[in-house]
């Protein structure tokens, strides 16, 4: 990864931390996302210590709109190349929350962040082709709907279907996003990292954190989750290898909504006018 410059979100723990680790002790220079400066700083320092590499950071919201489009600006001033996006960041609520924009929180951090991110640093992967685009999805997006009767959870709201939905829109996102960029170079892929012993979950529902106390124990670590986006984002066996879902380092089935042109067609479509980013190259 010598010569190489990675940006990963949602690296103050877990597989994002475990991710930027790795890219940076393989010779990447890495741009590490955080929400906020505290986490942010200590994370950087962990990531310095134990990669012995090149990690620089830098401070957004991604669920606020203005503070992605400020991020994407920062990023591409400060960067010469991006050849490795990791979209990680995300969350899964109790409760319906809506950010300053007025969407769903978890849509708006697990799907729209990862949406107006990738779209705003479009041209500098395409300028450092061959480039990647790496998503991290869910298994959680089995028999999950794209519900755009009720995209926001207005009329009704529960937290493991709002976080279902989300990962369901990375996949659709993710196959649509490597048609679109087919023969420019730029690959795009997702993954389901497994069932991760973190601090994930910590405000979800309060069924989930106690699956996760019960679970925990048979859970997987967070460097064993973070092996199939560190593969994704570096491994010469997937150059070239677009528009695909990813368990355990092997490509895989992802559900049958997921696969469905209109979904993908419409998606995108929502996702352009909840973004106004229609006009992105």
């Amino acid at each position: 990864m010598k010569g190489k410059t990675c940006v990963v979100t949602g690296t103050t723990s877990g597989i994002g931390k475990e991710t930027a680790v790795a890219l940076a002790a393989a010779g990447a220079r890495v741009a590490i996302v955080c929400r906020t400066r505290d986490k942010g700083e200590r994370a950087l320092d962990e990531i310095r210590q134990r990669s012995g590499g090149d990690v620089i950071l830098f401070l957004a919201d991604l669920g606020s709109q203005r503070a992605v489009r400020a991020l994407a600006a920062r990023l591409t001033t400060a960067l010469p190349r991006v050849d490795v996006l990791v979209n990680n960041a995300g969350l899964i609520l109790d409760e319906r929350l809506l950010t300053e924009d007025g969407l769903e929180t978890t849509f708006a951090v697990n799907h729209i962040g990862y949406f107006l991110l990738s779209r705003l640093l479009e041209p500098k992967l395409l300028a450092s082709a061959p480039a990647r685009v790496v998503n991290v999805a869910s298994r959680a997006h089995h028999g999950a709907t794209i519900r755009f009767d009720d995209l926001m959870g207005a009329r009704s709201y529960d937290g493991w279907k709002a976080y279902a939905q989300s990962k369901l829109a990375n996949i659709v996102f993710t196959y649509e996003l490597a048609r679109r960029l087919a023969g420019t170079g730029v690959t795009a892929n997702c993954l389901h990292p497994g069932v991760i012993a973190s601090n994930f979950g910590s405000a979800g529902p309060a069924l989930i954190r106690l699956g996760v106390r019960i679970g925990r124990p048979l859970m997987k670590s967070s460097a064993r989750g973070a092996e199939t986006p560190i593969y994704l984002a570096s491994s010469p066996e997937v150059e070239g290898v677009s528009g695909k879902y990813f368990v355990n380092r092997r490509a895989a089935r992802s559900s049958d909504e997921s696969y469905d042109p209109a979904v993908a067609a419409r998606l995108w479509k929502v996702s352009e006018e909840l973004t106004a980013a229609s006009d992105v190259p």
